[in-house]
């Protein structure tokens, strides 16, 4: 089986709540200039059929951080309102034109507001997943979509290994990884994380009700990383956001080194999950 087709084997993530998980959630801002810098966009072809499902272009982007995916809607000809518990990230957002309004969406006022489709790229999982749906289903207009969706990725061999091994290493604690008790390799954390927040999404929205039956996407693409690249990237996920400088240091020269053994550089092979609904 791909590590990138959804597994029937229970994950070490199934039971997870990431989304109490504040601490996490909200350390993303530690260097917000680094995260627009360094985070993926998503593949045209998502916001496309985003655009597409969506009844008008009104959007609102929950957990929109520093705006990576608002930016690619409204190059597209949305009008988009941010949503963001970090102010360090909104600020990244708002000085590239995105408008963001501060808090966490479970509790946040929509003063009224409504919306042709809510968008929640990367980030759904730091969302109540009943609670969202919920209110999601009365900030939507009819026929309004509700689209989630998160970047698999499976690095190379070596990359992988390095990065585990270090990480076991300087932070064998480090929430959202961990490796199997018995000491055996673990699979793709990040694949297993991202599939069980899929999961969770549509259990959500049947859950909540006030939706029709989830659809699931997927798109393929891929993206050539440098070394430099790559090391840029790293310190912006949520694994390593609360690394002490000297375990972030001890990471990256491994990560860094493992690069080198295969040219200093490769070609990530992408997969973006995501899941659509439609309120009624």
């Amino acid at each position: 089986m791909s590590s990138f087709e959804p597994s029937t084997e229970p994950s070490p993530f199934s039971e997870r709540q990431p989304h109490r998980l504040r601490q996490v959630a909200e350390s993303f801002g530690v260097d917000a200039e680094r995260y627009d810098r360094a985070r993926p966009s998503y593949p045209d072809v998502l916001i496309q059929r985003v655009i597409a499902a969506s009844p008008g272009v009104e959007f609102l982007d929950v957990g929109c951080g520093t705006g990576i995916g608002a930016r690619q809607y409204r190059a597209a000809g949305c009008a988009v309102l941010g949503v963001d518990p970090d102010p360090r990230m909104a600020e990244v957002a708002r000085r590239t034109g995105v408008e963001v309004e501060i808090g966490k969406f479970e509790d946040w006022d929509a003063g009224g507001r409504s919306f042709d489709a809510l968008v929640a790229g990367q980030s759904w999982h730091w969302v109540d997943p009943v609670r969202g749906a919920s209110k999601a289903a009365q900030v939507l207009r009819p026929h309004g979509l509700l689209a989630v969706y998160w970047h698999v990725f499976d690095p190379p061999s070596e990359v992988a290994n390095a990065f585990d091994d270090v990480l076991q290493r300087v932070a064998p604690d480090a929430p959202l990884w961990n490796r199997p008790a018995d000491g055996s390799q673990p699979g793709n954390p990040a694949v297993e994380l991202q599939q069980g927040n899929l999961t969770r999404a549509v259990d959500g929205v049947r859950t909540a009700g006030g939706f029709g039956e989830p659809e699931q996407w997927r798109f393929e693409w891929q993206r050539h990383y440098t070394r430099a690249e790559w090391l840029d990237h790293l310190p912006t996920t949520g694994m390593l956001t609360q690394l002490a400088p000297d375990q972030l240091a001890n990471v990256l020269e491994a990560v860094g080194t493992a690069v080198d053994s295969i040219g200093g550089g490769f070609t990530m092979q992408y997969v973006t999950l995501a899941a659509a609904a439609i309120k009624p």
